[in-house]
């Protein structure tokens, strides 16, 4: 299957029902039509509604970055505003042009971001993509995992449960690995979505109230208007606060109803660029360039940092198996580990041991590396700039044509191309250089 991909896409042919199409002015098919096809798209039979797909959505994306964003502000000043307000757009764009490049690589869906590189590039393309959406989708569990031990041993302080933050992380590594074992499809998790999508809301509100109360003793606070110089490091964080494209496929295979995904997409980034705005305008006016990241860790200390703190906890249980599910759910189809091939018994024990495996190997890099801001913005620049901005939009423009695109939509596909490009590059070299300082104590 995966060569007669790669041959169809280096010789420029798309597999149809009838026979290969030579690729033309217009698209080679309408995707739309492949939607519920058994012999094209995959099995709905259990799927679930659409708003399991958006709580999924906003679960997965607004997670830390809603945390994030006024440290954003902070660093590039409110100018940065425009970036978040472009990169929201363009990520609602990417959501959609991905999943409909599922549909035009061979003769069945692809399952996942990296067939769909594979499909349009042949087998390195593959692996570029590939390596990539590795590196966030478990980069993400991993920073998840350091903000957890710190939010709970956070909590105990005082007490004698202040074991450290290594122990915490260890602790609920353990407590999330129960249910990433189970875990059989990203619908599995929609009870959980929708809980941290409560969360999230309560989050938000609490952080934007505490940081009101807390204006009068902030009144000194520095505000700049532009600040050129943080503006990649900027990118890299708006990107990692919006990314989820890598689990988009998965996503949208959950859907009963898969051509309600870009209202679904559309809505769900949407939902979460909202609740952005909300808490990073709030944020930088009243602590300007003293906005931390987590912005919780700006407030006041009290009840409501602590129920902050709670919650956004409680918002990572849920993501973590999320990001990693899509993770291991991509490789187990890669590694043939299912019931039609092994049987139920050697399928559970393989699902179990490669879980297992990859739960350790998340926990012992998060106890190794226990920085959360400098890793966000690492994460954000090398994994996110990257599978959100550039893999998209080059994969479309393969795999469905160029020429037959609007200019207008031509110059939106280069801008993100652009602002990946800068967020992969210059976005990078500043988290390496903060991890550095983090570690020698260098200001």
């Amino acid at each position: 299957m995966s060569e007669k991909i790669a041959k169809s896409a280096s010789t420029d042919t798309f597999e149809s029902p009838t026979g290969p199409l030579r690729k033309t002015s217009r698209l080679p098919f309408d995707h739309k039509e492949k939607f519920h096809d058994p012999n094209f798209d995959v099995d709905r039979s259990n799927a679930g509604r659409s708003i399991s797909a958006y709580n999924n959505i906003v679960c997965c994306v607004c997670g830390t970055g809603m945390l994030s964003l006024s440290s954003v502000l902070a660093s590039g000043g409110w100018g940065a505003l425009a970036l978040l307000l472009l990169c929201w757009w363009m990520v609602m764009y990417a959501s959609i042009i991905l999943i409909r490049c599922l549909y035009f690589g061979g003769d069945k869906r692809l399952p996942s971001v990296n067939r769909v590189a594979t499909a349009a590039f042949g087998r390195w393309g593959g692996y570029t993509s590939f390596f990539f959406n590795s590196w966030l989708l478990l980069g993400t569990p991993i920073l998840y995992l350091v903000l957890c031990g710190q939010n709970l041993n956070d909590l105990c302080q005082g007490t004698a449960g202040e074991i450290g933050q290594l122990y915490w992380t260890i602790i609920f590594a353990v407590a999330i690995w129960i249910p990433f074992v189970f875990m059989k499809t990203m619908d599995s998790l929609s009870w959980t979505s929708f809980l941290g999508v409560l969360v999230t809301l309560g989050t938000t509100f609490i952080c934007v109230i505490e940081a009101a109360r807390d204006r009068p003793n902030q009144m000194d606070t520095v505000k700049e208007n532009i600040v050129w110089e943080g503006w990649p490091g900027a990118i890299a964080i708006i990107a990692f606060s919006l990314g989820g494209n890598v689990v988009y496929p998965n996503c949208e295979a959950a859907m009963k109803r898969p051509e309600r995904w870009p209202i679904v997409a559309m809505s769900g980034i949407t939902s979460c660029a909202l609740l952005y705005i909300m808490i990073a305008i709030p944020g930088y006016l009243i602590y300007g360039e003293t906005a931390q990241n987590p912005i919780y860790n700006s407030i006041p200390h009290g009840v409501g940092r602590i129920i902050a703190i709670a919650m956004v906890t409680v918002n990572l249980t849920v993501s973590t198996p999320i990001f990693a599910g899509s993770y291991v759910l991509d490789c187990e189809n890669m590694m043939n580990i299912t019931v039609e091939k092994l049987g139920k018994k050697k399928e559970f024990l393989f699902r179990a041991i490669w879980r297992t495996f990859i739960m350790v190997f998340m926990t012992v890099i998060a106890c190794t590396v226990p920085h959360f801001s400098p890793l966000m913005s690492l994460f954000g620049a090398f994994g996110y700039s990257t599978t959100i901005f550039i893999i998209p939009v080059v994969c479309y423009w393969k795999l469905t044509g160029f020429r037959n695109k609007p200019v207008y939509e031509i110059a939106w596909g280069f801008l993100a191309l652009l602002m990946g490009t800068v967020g992969l590059i210059f976005g990078t070299w500043d988290a390496v250089t903060a991890l550095i300082e983090a570690y020698t104590g260098e200001e």
